[in-house]
Protein backbone atom coordinates (compact mmCIF):
# COMPACT_ATOMS: atom_id res chain seq x y z
CA UNK A 1 0.00 0.00 0.00
CA UNK A 2 2.62 2.57 1.25
CA UNK A 3 4.82 1.49 -2.58
CA UNK A 4 1.30 2.55 -4.35
CA UNK A 5 0.41 5.68 -2.46
CA UNK A 6 4.13 6.63 -2.86
CA UNK A 7 4.10 6.33 -6.41
CA UNK A 8 0.86 8.02 -6.55
CA UNK A 9 2.23 11.07 -5.11
CA UNK A 10 5.76 10.91 -7.74
CA UNK A 11 3.01 10.87 -10.63
CA UNK A 12 1.12 13.71 -9.18
CA UNK A 13 4.31 15.17 -8.67
CA UNK A 14 5.58 14.65 -12.24
CA UNK A 15 2.75 16.21 -13.65
CA UNK A 16 2.38 19.13 -11.83
CA UNK A 17 5.95 20.10 -12.90
CA UNK A 18 4.60 19.85 -16.53
CA UNK A 19 1.62 22.03 -15.37
CA UNK A 20 3.10 24.74 -13.37
CA UNK A 21 5.33 24.65 -16.69
CA UNK A 22 2.57 25.43 -19.12
CA UNK A 23 1.24 27.80 -16.67
CA UNK A 24 3.61 30.54 -16.87
CA UNK A 25 2.00 31.68 -20.36
CA UNK A 26 -1.52 30.63 -19.52
CA UNK A 27 -4.43 32.80 -17.97
CA UNK A 28 -5.94 30.11 -16.28
CA UNK A 29 -4.13 27.50 -14.33
CA UNK A 30 -4.16 24.25 -14.91
CA UNK A 31 -3.84 21.33 -12.71
CA UNK A 32 -1.84 17.68 -12.29
CA UNK A 33 -4.99 16.37 -13.51
CA UNK A 34 -5.17 17.90 -16.83
CA UNK A 35 -1.97 16.48 -17.64
CA UNK A 36 -1.31 13.14 -19.06
CA UNK A 37 2.19 11.80 -19.27
CA UNK A 38 3.34 9.96 -22.74
CA UNK A 39 6.26 8.29 -24.34
CA UNK A 40 6.90 11.84 -26.42
CA UNK A 41 4.78 13.62 -28.54
CA UNK A 42 4.27 10.47 -31.14
CA UNK A 43 2.53 8.66 -27.80
CA UNK A 44 0.42 11.95 -27.63
CA UNK A 45 -0.73 11.98 -31.14
CA UNK A 46 -1.42 8.45 -31.07
CA UNK A 47 -3.75 8.60 -27.92
CA UNK A 48 -5.17 11.51 -29.45
CA UNK A 49 -6.63 10.07 -32.46
CA UNK A 50 -7.03 6.50 -30.89
CA UNK A 51 -9.97 8.61 -28.84
CA UNK A 52 -11.37 10.76 -31.36
CA UNK A 53 -11.58 7.45 -33.89
CA UNK A 54 -15.32 6.95 -33.65
CA UNK A 55 -17.27 5.40 -36.59
CA UNK A 56 -18.04 7.73 -39.11
CA UNK A 57 -15.98 10.28 -37.50
CA UNK A 58 -13.43 12.81 -39.96
CA UNK A 59 -10.61 14.95 -38.66
CA UNK A 60 -9.12 17.93 -40.41
CA UNK A 61 -5.27 17.92 -40.73
CA UNK A 62 -2.80 20.75 -42.19
CA UNK A 63 -1.26 20.75 -45.51
CA UNK A 64 1.76 21.06 -45.28
CA UNK A 65 1.95 18.84 -42.01
CA UNK A 66 3.75 16.28 -40.26
CA UNK A 67 3.10 12.92 -41.75
CA UNK A 68 2.25 10.84 -38.45
CA UNK A 69 -1.07 12.37 -38.50
CA UNK A 70 -2.09 10.71 -41.65
CA UNK A 71 -0.32 6.99 -40.33
CA UNK A 72 -1.95 7.11 -37.31
CA UNK A 73 -5.31 8.04 -38.52
CA UNK A 74 -5.14 5.40 -41.17
CA UNK A 75 -4.16 2.94 -38.63
CA UNK A 76 -7.32 3.88 -36.42
CA UNK A 77 -9.66 4.20 -39.31
CA UNK A 78 -10.24 8.04 -39.14
CA UNK A 79 -11.17 9.96 -42.08
CA UNK A 80 -8.60 12.45 -43.14
CA UNK A 81 -9.46 16.02 -44.57
CA UNK A 82 -6.79 18.66 -45.35
CA UNK A 83 -7.00 22.10 -45.28
CA UNK A 84 -4.09 24.14 -46.70
CA UNK A 85 -1.49 26.52 -45.22
CA UNK A 86 -1.20 29.44 -47.43
CA UNK A 87 2.52 29.96 -47.82
CA UNK A 88 2.11 33.72 -48.73
CA UNK A 89 0.51 34.65 -45.41
CA UNK A 90 3.37 33.05 -43.48
CA UNK A 91 1.85 29.73 -43.77
CA UNK A 92 -1.14 30.85 -42.11
CA UNK A 93 -4.03 28.25 -41.87
CA UNK A 94 -6.88 29.18 -44.74
CA UNK A 95 -9.45 29.11 -42.58
CA UNK A 96 -12.66 29.36 -45.40
CA UNK A 97 -11.43 25.89 -46.23
CA UNK A 98 -11.78 24.25 -42.36
CA UNK A 99 -15.53 25.67 -42.62
CA UNK A 100 -16.03 24.15 -46.04
CA UNK A 101 -14.45 20.69 -45.12
CA UNK A 102 -15.96 20.45 -41.66
CA UNK A 103 -19.19 18.66 -41.63
CA UNK A 104 -21.25 17.39 -38.32
CA UNK A 105 -18.59 13.83 -38.41
CA UNK A 106 -15.68 16.15 -37.87
CA UNK A 107 -14.27 16.38 -34.69
CA UNK A 108 -11.17 18.25 -34.38
CA UNK A 109 -8.80 20.03 -36.50
CA UNK A 110 -4.86 19.86 -35.58
CA UNK A 111 -2.48 22.56 -36.05
CA UNK A 112 1.23 22.61 -35.78
CA UNK A 113 2.77 25.70 -33.97
CA UNK A 114 5.76 25.89 -34.35
CA UNK A 115 5.40 24.88 -37.66
CA UNK A 116 6.62 21.79 -39.10
CA UNK A 117 7.78 21.65 -41.92
CA UNK A 118 6.56 25.57 -42.44
CA UNK A 119 9.23 27.17 -39.69
CA UNK A 120 6.13 29.34 -39.22
CA UNK A 121 4.92 31.10 -35.69
CA UNK A 122 1.81 32.10 -35.59
CA UNK A 123 0.51 35.24 -33.89
CA UNK A 124 -1.89 35.48 -30.98
CA UNK A 125 -4.58 37.44 -33.58
CA UNK A 126 -4.52 34.60 -36.15
CA UNK A 127 -4.49 31.88 -33.04
CA UNK A 128 -7.54 33.47 -31.98
CA UNK A 129 -9.68 33.08 -35.02
CA UNK A 130 -8.46 29.34 -35.24
CA UNK A 131 -10.26 29.06 -31.82
CA UNK A 132 -13.11 31.06 -33.01
CA UNK A 133 -14.03 29.52 -35.80
CA UNK A 134 -13.21 25.90 -34.13
CA UNK A 135 -16.36 27.11 -31.66
CA UNK A 136 -18.39 28.21 -34.39
CA UNK A 137 -17.66 24.74 -35.89
CA UNK A 138 -18.49 22.69 -33.08
CA UNK A 139 -15.10 21.02 -33.06
CA UNK A 140 -11.83 21.05 -30.37
CA UNK A 141 -8.20 21.91 -31.56
CA UNK A 142 -5.29 19.72 -31.09
CA UNK A 143 -2.11 22.00 -30.66
CA UNK A 144 0.85 20.31 -31.73
CA UNK A 145 3.48 22.38 -29.68
CA UNK A 146 6.56 20.24 -29.55
CA UNK A 147 8.19 22.94 -30.86
CA UNK A 148 7.22 25.45 -28.17
CA UNK A 149 9.17 28.76 -27.86
CA UNK A 150 11.83 27.28 -30.38
CA UNK A 151 11.38 30.69 -31.58
CA UNK A 152 13.56 33.28 -33.53
CA UNK A 153 12.30 36.20 -35.60
CA UNK A 154 9.40 38.78 -34.96
CA UNK A 155 6.10 36.89 -33.62
CA UNK A 156 6.64 35.35 -30.57
CA UNK A 157 5.30 32.02 -29.52
CA UNK A 158 1.54 32.17 -28.26
CA UNK A 159 0.27 28.66 -26.72
CA UNK A 160 -3.40 27.49 -28.36
CA UNK A 161 -4.50 26.79 -24.64
CA UNK A 162 -4.74 30.64 -24.52
CA UNK A 163 -8.12 29.85 -25.94
CA UNK A 164 -9.17 27.19 -23.97
CA UNK A 165 -11.97 29.41 -22.46
CA UNK A 166 -13.09 29.94 -26.14
CA UNK A 167 -12.77 26.03 -27.10
CA UNK A 168 -11.29 22.89 -25.90
CA UNK A 169 -7.75 22.32 -26.59
CA UNK A 170 -5.51 19.23 -26.03
CA UNK A 171 -1.94 20.43 -26.80
CA UNK A 172 0.89 17.91 -26.97
CA UNK A 173 4.41 18.09 -26.39
CA UNK A 174 7.41 16.95 -24.98
CA UNK A 175 11.00 18.11 -23.91
CA UNK A 176 12.56 16.43 -26.84
CA UNK A 177 13.15 19.58 -29.20
CA UNK A 178 13.22 22.67 -26.54
CA UNK A 179 15.44 20.77 -24.05
CA UNK A 180 17.52 18.90 -27.34
CA UNK A 181 16.97 15.72 -26.16
CA UNK A 182 15.06 13.61 -28.41
CA UNK A 183 16.15 10.06 -27.36
CA UNK A 184 14.77 10.61 -23.87
CA UNK A 185 10.99 10.12 -25.06
CA UNK A 186 8.97 11.76 -23.11
CA UNK A 187 6.10 14.10 -23.31
CA UNK A 188 2.46 15.18 -22.49
CA UNK A 189 -0.73 15.62 -23.66
CA UNK A 190 -2.92 18.25 -21.49
CA UNK A 191 -6.07 19.58 -21.27
CA UNK A 192 -6.87 23.15 -21.53
CA UNK A 193 -10.45 22.74 -20.73
CA UNK A 194 -11.07 25.66 -18.44
CA UNK A 195 -15.32 24.94 -18.69
CA UNK A 196 -14.67 20.99 -18.58
CA UNK A 197 -16.33 20.13 -21.79
CA UNK A 198 -13.85 17.59 -22.68
CA UNK A 199 -15.40 15.76 -18.97
CA UNK A 200 -18.67 15.88 -20.76
CA UNK A 201 -20.02 13.24 -23.43
CA UNK A 202 -19.99 15.39 -26.18
CA UNK A 203 -17.94 18.49 -28.06
CA UNK A 204 -19.75 20.16 -30.39
CA UNK A 205 -20.33 17.35 -33.44
CA UNK A 206 -19.00 14.62 -30.75
CA UNK A 207 -22.71 14.44 -29.13
CA UNK A 208 -22.79 12.14 -32.09
CA UNK A 209 -20.79 9.95 -30.17
CA UNK A 210 -22.45 9.87 -26.83
CA UNK A 211 -20.50 7.22 -24.83
CA UNK A 212 -17.58 9.53 -26.22
CA UNK A 213 -15.85 11.45 -23.01
CA UNK A 214 -12.29 12.61 -23.93
CA UNK A 215 -10.69 12.26 -20.88
CA UNK A 216 -12.00 9.07 -19.10
CA UNK A 217 -11.16 7.82 -22.58
CA UNK A 218 -7.41 9.17 -22.63
CA UNK A 219 -6.96 7.16 -19.44
CA UNK A 220 -8.63 4.15 -20.55
CA UNK A 221 -5.86 4.15 -23.64
CA UNK A 222 -2.74 5.10 -21.01
CA UNK A 223 -3.96 2.13 -18.16
CA UNK A 224 -3.42 -0.29 -21.65
CA UNK A 225 0.21 1.53 -22.76
CA UNK A 226 3.69 1.59 -21.92
CA UNK A 227 4.97 4.44 -19.61
CA UNK A 228 7.88 6.97 -19.81
CA UNK A 229 11.09 5.53 -18.57
CA UNK A 230 11.49 5.81 -14.87
CA UNK A 231 14.28 7.54 -14.58
CA UNK A 232 13.38 9.91 -16.84
CA UNK A 233 9.96 10.60 -15.48
CA UNK A 234 11.87 10.91 -11.85
CA UNK A 235 14.41 13.81 -13.79
CA UNK A 236 11.29 15.72 -14.92
CA UNK A 237 11.10 18.67 -11.91
CA UNK A 238 14.82 19.06 -11.86
CA UNK A 239 15.17 19.44 -16.21
CA UNK A 240 11.96 21.55 -16.19
CA UNK A 241 12.59 24.23 -12.96
CA UNK A 242 16.39 23.77 -13.35
CA UNK A 243 16.93 24.73 -17.17
CA UNK A 244 18.37 28.45 -16.59
CA UNK A 245 16.80 30.97 -19.46
CA UNK A 246 20.51 31.72 -20.87
CA UNK A 247 20.17 27.40 -22.16
CA UNK A 248 16.99 28.31 -24.21
CA UNK A 249 18.96 31.88 -25.26
CA UNK A 250 21.47 30.27 -27.03
CA UNK A 251 19.53 27.36 -28.37
CA UNK A 252 17.43 29.67 -30.54
CA UNK A 253 20.39 32.17 -31.04
CA UNK A 254 21.89 29.09 -32.73
CA UNK A 255 18.75 28.11 -34.62
CA UNK A 256 18.37 31.76 -35.86
CA UNK A 257 21.84 31.72 -37.13
CA UNK A 258 21.49 28.42 -38.75
CA UNK A 259 17.38 30.49 -40.55
CA UNK A 260 19.22 33.19 -41.46
CA UNK A 261 22.23 31.05 -43.40
CA UNK A 262 19.28 29.04 -45.39
CA UNK A 263 17.84 32.29 -45.89
CA UNK A 264 20.50 34.32 -47.54
CA UNK A 265 22.07 31.41 -49.37
CA UNK A 266 18.58 30.22 -50.56
CA UNK A 267 18.26 33.85 -52.56
CA UNK A 268 21.27 32.56 -54.48
CA UNK A 269 19.68 29.72 -56.06
CA UNK A 270 17.42 30.31 -58.62
CA UNK A 271 15.65 26.92 -58.88
CA UNK A 272 14.15 27.11 -55.30
CA UNK A 273 11.93 29.75 -53.65
CA UNK A 274 11.47 30.77 -49.83
CA UNK A 275 7.93 31.95 -49.44
CA UNK A 276 8.04 33.17 -45.91
CA UNK A 277 11.54 33.37 -43.94
CA UNK A 278 11.32 30.72 -41.01
CA UNK A 279 10.90 32.55 -37.49
CA UNK A 280 10.60 29.30 -35.76
CA UNK A 281 10.98 25.03 -35.34
CA UNK A 282 13.58 23.14 -37.44
CA UNK A 283 12.83 23.56 -40.95
CA UNK A 284 11.90 25.77 -43.72
CA UNK A 285 9.71 24.92 -46.88
CA UNK A 286 10.79 25.86 -50.40
CA UNK A 287 8.77 25.62 -53.75
CA UNK A 288 10.50 24.32 -56.46
CA UNK A 289 11.13 26.14 -59.77
CA UNK A 290 11.13 23.07 -62.38
CA UNK A 291 10.79 25.62 -65.44
CA UNK A 292 14.62 26.71 -64.93
CA UNK A 293 15.47 22.80 -64.49
CA UNK A 294 16.75 20.22 -67.00
CA UNK A 295 15.78 17.06 -67.05
CA UNK A 296 14.22 16.72 -63.61
CA UNK A 297 10.42 15.72 -63.58
CA UNK A 298 8.89 16.77 -60.18
CA UNK A 299 10.15 17.19 -56.17
CA UNK A 300 10.93 13.41 -55.79
CA UNK A 301 12.99 13.14 -59.02
CA UNK A 302 14.88 16.24 -57.39
CA UNK A 303 15.69 15.09 -54.29
CA UNK A 304 16.75 11.70 -55.32
CA UNK A 305 19.03 13.03 -58.24
CA UNK A 306 20.61 15.58 -55.80
CA UNK A 307 21.41 12.60 -53.14
CA UNK A 308 23.06 10.61 -55.67
CA UNK A 309 25.03 13.40 -57.28
CA UNK A 310 25.51 15.42 -54.04
CA UNK A 311 25.29 13.61 -50.98
CA UNK A 312 22.40 16.14 -49.90
CA UNK A 313 19.20 15.00 -48.89
CA UNK A 314 16.15 16.69 -48.58
CA UNK A 315 12.67 15.64 -48.36
CA UNK A 316 10.44 16.03 -51.03
CA UNK A 317 7.48 17.65 -50.44
CA UNK A 318 4.90 14.79 -51.56
CA UNK A 319 5.80 11.03 -52.12
CA UNK A 320 3.85 8.44 -51.88
CA UNK A 321 4.39 5.35 -49.76
CA UNK A 322 2.99 2.09 -48.67
CA UNK A 323 0.64 0.04 -50.03
CA UNK A 324 -1.91 0.02 -52.48
CA UNK A 325 -4.32 0.07 -50.03
CA UNK A 326 -2.63 2.80 -47.40
CA UNK A 327 -0.85 5.99 -49.17
CA UNK A 328 -0.42 8.49 -47.69
CA UNK A 329 1.85 11.67 -48.06
CA UNK A 330 5.33 12.96 -46.70
CA UNK A 331 4.55 16.75 -45.99
CA UNK A 332 1.73 17.23 -48.38
CA UNK A 333 2.88 19.69 -50.88
CA UNK A 334 4.02 18.91 -54.56
CA UNK A 335 7.53 20.50 -55.97
CA UNK A 336 8.12 21.44 -52.32
CA UNK A 337 11.17 20.78 -50.89
CA UNK A 338 11.77 20.51 -46.90
CA UNK A 339 14.92 21.65 -45.35
CA UNK A 340 16.26 21.13 -42.23
CA UNK A 341 18.78 23.87 -40.62
CA UNK A 342 19.17 22.12 -37.31
CA UNK A 343 23.11 21.35 -38.31
CA UNK A 344 26.32 22.33 -37.69
CA UNK A 345 26.34 26.16 -39.62
CA UNK A 346 29.35 25.37 -41.67
CA UNK A 347 27.88 21.91 -42.91
CA UNK A 348 24.62 23.90 -43.58
CA UNK A 349 26.83 26.09 -45.55
CA UNK A 350 28.92 23.48 -47.75
CA UNK A 351 25.24 21.82 -47.96
CA UNK A 352 23.43 24.85 -49.79
CA UNK A 353 26.46 25.42 -51.85
CA UNK A 354 26.11 21.72 -52.93
CA UNK A 355 22.32 22.40 -53.45
CA UNK A 356 23.32 25.44 -55.83
CA UNK A 357 25.84 23.50 -57.52
CA UNK A 358 23.10 20.84 -58.60
CA UNK A 359 21.37 23.69 -59.76
CA UNK A 360 24.20 25.04 -61.89
CA UNK A 361 24.91 21.73 -63.29
CA UNK A 362 20.75 21.03 -64.27
CA UNK A 363 19.76 24.74 -65.29
CA UNK A 364 18.25 24.90 -67.91
CA UNK A 365 19.73 26.89 -70.76
CA UNK A 366 18.26 30.12 -71.60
Amino acid sequence: MFLIIFSLEFLNLLKRSVADYLNRDLPYKLSPDDVFLTLGCTQAIEITLTVLAQPGANILLPKPGFPYYEARAAHSHLEVRHFDLIPENGWEVDLDAVEALADENTVAMVIINPGNPCGSVYSYQHLQKIAETAKKLGIMVIADEVYGHLTFGNTPFVPMGVFGSIVPVLTLGSISKRWIVPGWRIGWLVTSDPHGILQESGVGSLSLFPFLRVVESIKGCLNISSDPVTFIQGAIPQIIDNTTEDFFIKINNILREAADICYKKIQDIPCITLPHKPEGSMFVMVKLNLSSLEGIDDDMDFCHKLAKEESVMLLPGKASLGTKSLIWTAVGMKNFLRITFAIEPSVLEIGLERLKAFYERHAKIQ
